[in-house]
């Protein structure tokens, strides 16, 4: 199985949180690729990117986004089967944004946001995750999350562990 990360607006495909998340997927056996997004700004260009991508996957995989990233990877999971997502402050009910309702194909969902996210407000996670009736940590930390890269690391490995039983 492979993980696949999807990047915010602002940051690359190797920064912090998905270097340290990618390792950990790779302990596990997973292989892992990150898109690159840094050229494209719209998000719907963005899903675009992903799912001509996952054209190509013959393996099953999970997506991973961040922020950005989190809308592009749950959008994406409309169109193909997923056996997971790892949503962390993802960009739900923003303005501007292009689908504002989501109904993933994926079995197993799970959100990470920080109640002191001044970017996205953590109840656009809660308004989903009750719709999806799916998993979500509220925990300490912003919008990066990097502050609390341990608690994200431990929720995510057990994320993987969880999609590799299903």
């Amino acid at each position: 199985m492979k993980v696949i990360f999807s990047h915010g607006k602002e940051s690359g495909p190797w920064g912090f949180k998905i270097r340290r998340l990618a390792e950990i997927a790779r302990q596990q056996g997973y292989g892992v690729d990150s898109i690159d997004y840094t050229d494209l700004m719209d998000p719907e260009l963005r899903v675009e990117r992903l799912l001509a991508a996952l054209e190509q996957e013959v393996d099953e995989f999970a997506l991973v986004g961040s922020s950005m990233g989190g809308y592009v990877a749950l959008v994406a999971s409309e169109t193909v089967a997923v056996k997971g997502l790892y949503l962390m402050a993802p960009a739900l009910y923003m303005p501007g944004f292009k689908h504002q309702q989501h109904d993933s194909r994926s079995a197993h969902i799970e959100i990470v946001h920080g109640w002191s996210d001044d970017v996205i407000p953590a109840d656009h996670s809660i308004r989903y995750a009750r719709q999806a009736d799916c998993t979500l940590h509220l925990i300490s930390g912003d919008h990066a999350l990097n502050g609390v890269i341990e608690t994200v690391e431990n929720l995510f490995e057990r994320f993987l562990a969880t999609i590799s039983r299903a």
